[in-house]
């Protein structure tokens, strides 16, 4: 008998991305169930008619479900509901709010509560082999120096409402029987290979700076930039998840998907600004300097810029990636070296920067 998957943060990215890697590793799925918002139903069908066309998966395994998260038994009919709770073996969720500028309370409703009823409504999932849970390898918050897998709890504090919901919703999880991974990422960008990406947040936020003051004269640093950045390909962290939602030995652990190797801040807007701009920066302002414009609005709109997203190049933290190394060994997956699909993400960004730039957050 084959699994019965079900996810939750369709249609988004990872969402899509996750069950096109389940099709093409040709994992025996009974039926998949993709759970949508109701507000997003129109985007859900067309994605999915799109996955669909394609051939990557087939019309009668795959059915889409209304509800949310935020609901107790996710929103869904009582019927619908026990029936799920009959069939599902896998359950990935993702369903989250990820914008670093978010308020705390929807924050908390979504990461928090959501994850909660999650938990809730799994206990009577009578076939539930395994839950993947899509955590951040940030609920390390304000944490520096070496952090390890198996550490969560602390007192450091954290950068933004994000990464305190997603900690708390971890804490829910950690705490739970349910077999369960957890999975910890870095920040994600594109594919290494294509560059492909949903939305431009993040590191994109320097290619949006550029992009704004290209015919400047001076390309200048914003501070010193000497702590390590964790960035991530999608594609890494699809195919890592997939595997271990598959594999038994994983129940139990968390895995940090972050860089082995990671570059300084100031070493990745050198590698932006060359691979962008063909130019290489001079001149240090001060971060505070930075910081100061980034409070006025305006400012942030004219640089495309989200002033949450310094903190990420500024907090000197390391992550020990045990259990991940251990548990890929004799794969294939590996984490490639950002600066060998950078010109992807480039080539994507310049491709694609008016169509998606009302998927960017800069408030």
């Amino acid at each position: 008998m084959g699994n019965t998957y079900m996810f939750t943060g369709f249609p988004g990215y990872l969402a899509t991305k996750l069950l096109k890697e389940i099709a093409d590793k040709e994992y025996p799925a009974e039926c998949v169930y993709l759970l949508h918002l109701p507000t997003v139903k129109t985007a859900a069908h067309l994605e999915l008619n799109q996955l669909i066309a394609e051939g990557v998966v087939n019309p009668e395994k795959v059915q889409l479900v209304e509800g949310d998260i935020t609901n107790p038994i996710l929103g869904l009919e009582p019927f619908l509901s026990q029936k799920l709770q009959h069939e599902v073996t896998h359950f990935f969720h993702l369903a989250a709010l990820y914008d670093l500028a978010a308020p705390f309370v929807r924050s908390w409703q979504i990461n928090v509560d959501g994850t909660r009823h999650v938990m809730e409504w799994l206990r009577k999932a009578r076939r539930l082999k395994h839950f993947i849970y899509f955590s951040s390898a940030f609920v390390s918050g304000r944490r520096e120096e070496l952090i390890y897998e198996n550490e969560l709890v602390h007192d450091a504090g954290f950068k933004n409402h994000y990464e305190y919901t997603k900690y708390e919703a971890e804490r829910i999880v950690q705490a739970s029987i349910i077999p369960s991974t957890i999975i910890r990422p870095g920040i994600v960008v594109g594919h290494s290979i294509t560059g492909e990406t949903m939305k431009f947040d993040g590191p994109y936020f320097i290619l949006n700076l550029f992009q704004r003051i290209r015919q400047s004269p001076i390309l200048p640093y914003f501070g010193e930039g000497q702590a390590l950045v964790n960035i991530v390909p999608q594609d890494y962290v699809i195919q890592a998840s997939t595997f271990f939602a598959h594999h038994d030995k994983s129940i139990g652990k968390t895995y940090h998907l972050t860089d082995p190797s990671p570059y300084s801040a100031r070493r990745i807007y050198e590698m932006f600004a060359e691979a962008f701009l063909n130019r290489h920066p001079r001149l240090t302002l001060p971060l505070t300097v930075a910081k100061a414009g980034l409070a006025v609005q305006p400012v942030r709109k004219f640089t495309g810029l989200q002033k949450q997203a310094l903190d990420y190049f500024t907090c000197e933290s390391e992550y020990n990636q045990d259990n991940t190394i251990a548990d890929l060994s004799g794969t294939k997956i590996t984490c490639p070296d950002l600066a060998s699909y950078i010109p992807a993400l480039v080539r994507y960004y310049e491709a694609h920067r008016k169509e998606q730039d009302k998927h960017v957050s800069i408030f």
